[in-house]
């Protein structure tokens, strides 16, 4: 809890530390707090002048209740009168009753390594942590340094002087930035790191990733989809999705936002005023800047005139050879990786595969890459495959089809056209099974959604990856991939014999040309 003395009477923190009592919290951050914008500070009647008098009233009221953390100036307080001052300060704070130190943000680790260095030389012996904050935009970045008159290295200023106005370029430096600092910060000895997110926390989990501080793969996720905080803060009831917007949860978040609670349940009935919605032309990233058409166009290629190009560029993907498809903004998750072999596989022939799952027979909830939920629990899902391919592929796959029997499909092109042997069904994909809960069905395929979808899949042909070849020189490129965005078909497959099923068994024959092929099986 930020306990300040601006404008704040002792009886008000007397309230405010009883309530934090009654609820069981016992970390305190005393300041003196900032003055009201455009005005000087002043202590009111009946407050506190500085922040040891907050420290002392907490003392006095609560003896040794409350850990008490106070702040740190390594480039000295603005009000101070000097650097040697402040430190007479800071420790009269400590000898006070605080705890422990958190410091004003810096941006030279050798500052704040001095710093700690003056305050053991005058016996301040508590923790010291240092304040850190990742830079997110330079428009923020100048404000910040403005307000709290941090001092900035001059090669930072360099640094950032020719990427002032990318601000993605600014974060992706802030970050690399931050985790150098840290590195040099732990190297000297310093045990704990304080990070200032200002609601922005995606750059702190990259530098703690980066840094080896976060076990990513051990990370508990209450679903098996990919969390998104800045646009689920309402979403705390939701518990089921169409698997289709896997690898774009922020196009299907988007979708959905006007929804106070994901119609559980309501797969199956379109009639649901909130299932209407799923259809409105919510479609993400359609406008792609010039510099990223250019560098899209050094990931998935500049000349692209034939399928065997084409296949190779997904075929590159599940290597890990590039980063990005325009359907998957990330690099392939490890979930997939027992199927790799077998994707790389039908990609090579035409299957050009955009999401996936292996089937999972009652894996520990715990289980690396696809446990989700609580502890103790146990996790089930159907195997699924879902891919671009040319009509004449789907016309022998179709052929086959059928004597898999435990296998279920949709399939449709730009236009419209369908195929399907599962009507309009709902059909659950993944399940999971926790002491003293009902079944959690979260992940589904249902034919209403995939048309929506389908939609969606089609137009990001369009919006990513087609304006790579606008120039006349690459009109050979432009045409070819628009007779595939005319013609090809997206195609959802499902597995539903989730102990003994192979969903690439019908690839497998169609490639090889025979049933009697030894083919794979792949399972959790």
């Amino acid at each position: 809890m930020h306990l300040t003395c601006t404008n704040v009477t002792k009886e008000k923190i007397r309230e405010v530390l009883a309530k934090m009592k009654g609820c069981g919290m016992q970390n305190v951050l005393a300041l003196r707090g900032d003055p009201p914008r455009g005005q000087e500070w002043k202590e009111i009647e009946g407050g506190f002048p500085h922040a040891i008098d907050l420290i002392k009233f907490i003392r006095s009221e609560y003896g040794d209740y409350f850990g008490i953390c106070v702040a740190g100036f390594p480039e000295t307080h603005p009000d101070a009168t000097s650097y040697e001052d402040d430190l007479k300060y800071l420790k009269e704070k400590i000898d006070a009753g605080a705890d422990l130190i958190i410091t004003q943000l810096f941006y030279d680790t050798k500052i704040f390594l001095k710093y700690v260095n003056d305050c053991r030389k005058i016996g301040i012996t508590c923790p010291i942590i240092p304040g850190l904050m990742p830079l997110h935009t330079y428009a923020s970045f100048e404000r910040l340094i403005s307000l709290s008159k941090t001092k900035i290295p001059e090669e930072l200023r360099k640094a950032l002087e020719p990427m002032k106005n990318d601000d993605e370029a600014v974060k992706s430096y802030g970050v690399k930035l931050c985790m150098e600092m840290c590195r040099e910060l732990l190297a000297n000895g310093v045990e704990c790191l304080h990070f200032y997110t200002m609601n922005l926390e995606r750059s702190v989990t990259l530098i703690l990733e980066g840094l080896g501080l976060l076990d990513t793969n051990g990370t508990y996720r209450r679903l098996p989809w990919r969390s998104t905080p800045a646009l689920t803060t309402h979403r705390g009831k939701e518990d089921v999705r169409p698997i289709f917007w896997k690898n774009r949860p922020k196009s299907y978040l988007q979708r959905t936002q006007s929804w106070d609670e994901f119609p559980n349940g309501r797969w199956g009935d379109a009639r649901s005023p909130a299932f209407g919605e799923l259809s409105d032309n919510h479609l993400m990233s359609l406008h792609v800047p010039k510099s990223d058409i250019q560098n899209r166009g050094k990931i998935w290629g500049s000349e692209l005139t034939n399928e065997a190009q084409l296949e190779q560029v997904f075929v590159n993907y599940l290597k890990g050879d590039i980063p990005c498809l325009p359907w998957c903004d990330t690099p392939l998750s490890h979930e997939s990786d027992p199927l790799i072999q077998d994707l790389m596989r039908i990609n090579k022939s035409g299957f050009l595969t955009i999401n996936s799952q292996p089937a999972v027979n009652g894996a520990p909830s715990t289980t690396e890459n696809i446990g989700w939920g609580p502890k103790g629990g146990f996790i089930y899902q159907k195997a699924y495959v879902e891919f671009f391919t040319s009509p004449s592929n789907l016309e022998k796959l179709l052929k086959i089809l059928p004597k898999y029997p435990s296998i279920t499909y949709h399939a449709l092109n730009l236009k419209g056209d369908a195929h399907t042997n599962a009507g309009s069904s709902t059909n659950a994909l993944t399940w999971g099974v926790f002491p003293a809960k009902e079944v959690v069905q979260p992940t589904v395929v249902d034919h209403d959604s995939f048309v929506v979808w389908k939609d969606e899949a089609f137009a990001i042909w369009k919006s990513s990856w087609l304006p790579i070849y606008n120039s006349p020189e690459k009109s050979s490129s432009r045409e070819f991939l628009d007779g595939v965005i005319s013609s090809y078909y997206l195609v959802n497959m499902v597995e539903n014999n989730y102990v003994n099923g192979n969903i690439f068994a019908p690839f497998n024959e169609l490639i090889s040309g025979s049933d009697k092929v030894p083919i794979g099986k792949q399972e959790f």
